[in-house]
């Protein structure tokens, strides 16, 4: 398991005149609603506890008052917590001196902001080059550096442009580019595609995506968006009031909401296209990997099924079934399993999403191999499994078809 970089600690965030004051009362368990009515104070944060791992990207979501813009202007200090411990690598930011604090924030993280921040007055290519030019880098590598920048997030050619000349999504590009160009390891991003037309929006999250495959830097990703979080995120805090309701994998978020609430929020997800194949297929139930056919027929009568998954050296070749074994072994079960004892069922890959082999899974009369790019057999998707996560029938529903 990857490395933890950012540990958060029972932090709670009281915004007033006297935040110190209201702590007694949060821990005797009034409400946020109570505390507001009766002290003026409102509870930002309460009893925050977070691992974030390194080379993640970690989604917190939540609507609109929830703490989730709160929370991650704790990272950088932006805000100070009422209380609480936040460390970064080991290193507590609370006790960073201000000069220490200025460094870590120029180093250690970059934010990407909803609105995108860009100086109208400067080139884009000054702007992307801003976070370096502050840490006293020389010009021409600064601009040689943003140039190379503007090219990876699809902007070559715009470097002399200003950010008026440009649509929404050209200039969160540009915003990106400049988070990405100080090379800090750890990209803060609050609603940042949120301003953005959905085509606009969905083009973005492609370019992260691709980015992060390659980059793998830590992200942390604020939205109130599910389906991009679920695209997005490797893990992902579900934040109410101020308070964390559940932190989970996707799959874990869709399929076991921690309670009522997130139940609420999951239940219009078309799961189809949130979840992958990897995310629900089983072991696959049997595999032969016997060279001859009546040491073939011995293996697939070990287990239930009449068919099974043959497997060699070189991995997945097909499907072979029991009916097709006990009438060649009657001639010969001494002779070595051929092509023409071997179903030619098509594999699907771990990384598809559902939506996409749901025509293959519902029309073969077995279930679909899962074969990974090395032609590794790793799993089965069969229909009942398909039907059950999918939420379009029951168990006794789903147990009537065939699996």
């Amino acid at each position: 398991m990857p490395e933890t970089i950012i540990e958060i600690e029972g932090l709670y965030k009281v915004f007033g005149k006297k935040p110190k004051s209201i702590m007694p009362l949060i821990k005797e368990g009034q409400g946020k609603q109570q505390i507001l009515e009766e002290t003026g104070h409102t509870v930002g944060l309460k009893d925050i506890n977070l691992n974030i791992r390194r080379g993640e990207t970690f989604v917190i979501m939540g609507l609109s008052g929830s703490g989730k813009s709160t929370l991650i202007r704790h990272f950088n200090r932006l805000i100070d917590p009422t209380a609480g411990k936040i460390k970064v690598e080991g290193v507590d930011i609370m006790k960073l001196s201000p000069k220490k604090l200025q460094e870590f924030r120029r180093h250690k993280m970059s934010m990407v902001f909803q609105r995108f921040a860009l100086m109208p007055h400067w080139t884009l290519i000054k702007n992307v080059a801003y976070g370096l030019t502050v840490q006293g880098i020389p010009q021409k590598q600064c601009l040689e550096k943003a140039k190379a920048w503007l090219k990876t997030v699809g902007l070559a050619g715009y470097e002399e442009q200003f950010p008026s000349q440009l649509s929404g999504g050209q200039q969160q590009r540009v915003g990106l580019a400049r988070a990405l160009c100080t090379d800090a390891e750890i990209l803060l991003m609050d609603e940042a595609f949120s301003a953005l037309d959905p085509l606009i929006r969905s083009e973005m999250q492609d370019q992260l995506i691709g980015l992060q495959a390659k980059l793998q830097k830590t992200i942390i990703f604020i939205t109130h968006d599910l389906d991009e979080a679920l695209r997005l995120g490797d893990r992902i805090a579900i934040l109410k009031d101020g308070e964390l309701v559940q932190v989970g994998e996707p799959v874990d978020i869709l399929l076991k909401p921690a309670n009522a609430y997130v139940r609420a929020f999951v239940k219009d997800v078309n799961r189809a296209r949130a979840l992958t194949v990897e995310t629900v297929m089983k072991p696959p139930a049997c595999r032969i990997t016997a060279e001859t056919i009546g040491e073939a027929l011995e293996q697939m009568k070990k287990h239930s099924d009449n068919y099974a998954y043959y497997v060699t050296d070189e991995g997945y070749q097909g499907v072979v079934l029991q009916e097709t074994l006990e009438k060649a072994a009657a001639t010969d079960k001494d002779h070595k399993l051929a092509s023409k004892h071997i179903e030619d069922i098509p594999a699907i890959s771990p990384g598809s999403i559902l939506e996409a082999v749901i025509p293959e899974t519902l029309y073969t009369d077995y279930a679909l191999p899962v074969v990974d790019d090395k032609g590794d057999l790793c799993g089965e998707l069969s229909r009942i499994s398909l039907a059950e996560v999918l939420g379009e029938m029951n168990v006794d529903q789903s147990a009537s078809l065939p699996s």
